[in-house]
């Protein structure tokens, strides 16, 4: 088995790939009773028809843009389902923007990582007309979406492909991500990341950790049996060991669903809290660092 527990095991849950009926509903609980959809999404990659939505901050915060990257095993969601999301963190002062990316198997790894830097290189370039800083931009992600959004914070060619580095973030958030889940052993995750030994090893983010990093939180439960709490523990040590700063939180008897779903319900975990005092405290850091000769 590898550090991915197998989607047989947990046929019925939202990451386990697809949107089957079950995540239909899982959904549409989460969403019932929000704020109205945000407006049509905005295209900010032609080539591949790929868009996003923005939900502009509704109450004072520190100007900060968070880029959410859903999860789907890399290979379904949909950007829509997680209005919630986009809700929540606008109701705590943030501007969120909730991209989609390609899935398998219309791509394979690394396309959707080269989507996201090219979401996180709009959300950045149109900073200002949404109602954030371009130096107080956030990637965060929950499962294949954290695993995504910490590539762009570790391995630096996919931001640089739009003139941009890691630390032109102002901070990293995952959310019940898989960071370091070698060797591969299901067969659709050797179909996304390939065979090839040297592939699969590009596609883990703690192998990419070299001090260049933004701050990361990383939040996990502990009770997640489809990630393993060990990728965010793994990451953490990898990123404390060259100084970069890291936040890890870890929440008992909260699972893979569970602690999506508390963005929604908080009394589910303060999973929302934690983001939001990150978001601000990292804000901050980035204004003032902004204002040095």
């Amino acid at each position: 088995m590898t550090r991915l527990a197998r989607p047989a095991l947990l046929a019925c849950l939202l990451a386990a790939g697809g949107l089957g009926g079950c995540t239909r509903l899982y959904f549409g609980a989460l969403n019932r009773g929000a704020e109205a959809p945000a407006p049509a999404g905005v295209v900010y990659r032609a080539e591949a028809d790929l868009r996003l939505d923005v939900y502009p901050a509704r109450a004072p915060g520190p100007g900060a843009v968070v880029v959410f990257l859903y999860g789907g095993r890399w290979q379904g969601g949909r950007r829509q389902d997680y209005a919630f999301v986009g809700h929540a963190l606008a109701a705590r002062g943030m501007t969120a923007v909730l991209a989609d990316y390609r899935h398998y198997p219309e791509a394979a790894f690394p396309a959707f990582v080269e989507d996201a830097a090219a979401a996180v290189a709009w959300a950045r370039r149109h900073a200002s007309e949404i109602g954030g800083r371009p130096d107080a931009v956030f990637v965060a992600g929950h499962s294949a979406g954290a695993h995504i959004a910490a590539l762009l914070g570790t391995d630096a060619r996919y931001l640089a492909a739009h003139g941009l580095r890691p630390r032109d973030l102002a901070g990293v958030i995952g959310v019940a991500g898989p960071y370091d889940f070698l060797p591969l052993v299901d067969e659709d995750l050797i179909a996304i990341f390939g065979a090839d030994p040297k592939t699969q090893a590009a596609s883990q983010p703690v192998l990419h950790v070299d001090g260049d990093e933004p701050p990361f939180l990383l939040l996990h439960g502990q009770s997640d049996l489809l990630v393993w709490a060990a990728n965010s523990q793994r990451l953490k040590a990898r990123l404390d060991a060259v100084g970069v700063p890291a936040e890890l939180h870890l929440y008992p008897g909260v699972g893979h669903v569970r602690i999506l779903a508390s963005l929604r319900h908080s009394l589910l975990a303060p999973t929302l809290a934690d983001l939001a005092d990150f978001v601000q405290r990292h804000a901050a850091v980035a204004t003032a660092e902004a204002g040095r000769p």
